[in-house]
């Protein structure tokens, strides 16, 4: 019954959180733009950058490495802003740069394994080779819908 010609296929957005490798499915993408500084706003979670204007829409803006526990680093004005939208809510994802947007097929995404450290599974949906290197697909409604609890 099934075609194996047709395959089903996810477009990712590839993207760079220092020397690692990081993707989003491209259908949750809404735009990406160059680094606004963003205005803070208290007692919000440290990852979060506060707030920017994007056309009239308060735009909260996340520090992505942040989010996801990686080592704080200092941006600069290269780094970029993947304006993403999960259940009708807007989020900016800053990230160090954008690299490309791929075609692959679904059946190349693997889950990650199970022995990943606390939470990382959490945010991580599937892990994939690209050009021989690693990426991660981001599961991006765990890290939007994050709880303020956790900022506590």
């Amino acid at each position: 019954m099934s075609d194996t010609h047709h395959q089903e296929t996810i477009e990712l957005l590839t993207f760079r959180l220092g020397d690692q490798e990081y993707s989003l499915d491209i259908m949750c993408v809404r735009e990406i733009r160059g680094w606004t500084k963003a205005t803070p706003l208290p007692h919000a979670p440290s990852f979060m950058r506060g707030v920017i204007n994007l056309r009239g829409t308060v735009l909260p803006v996340m520090d992505l490495s942040e989010r996801l526990g990686l080592p704080p680093r200092s941006h600069s004005d290269r780094n970029v802003i993947i304006v993403v939208i999960h259940e009708e809510t807007m989020t900016g994802l800053l990230v160090d740069a954008v690299s490309d947007i791929i075609t692959l097929p679904k059946s190349d995404l693997q889950p990650p394994p199970e022995a990943t450290s606390q939470g990382s599974s959490a945010v991580i949906k599937y892990l994939t080779l690209v050009d021989e290197r690693m990426t991660r697909v981001l599961d991006l409604p765990n890290i939007v819908a994050f709880e303020q609890s956790d900022a506590a």
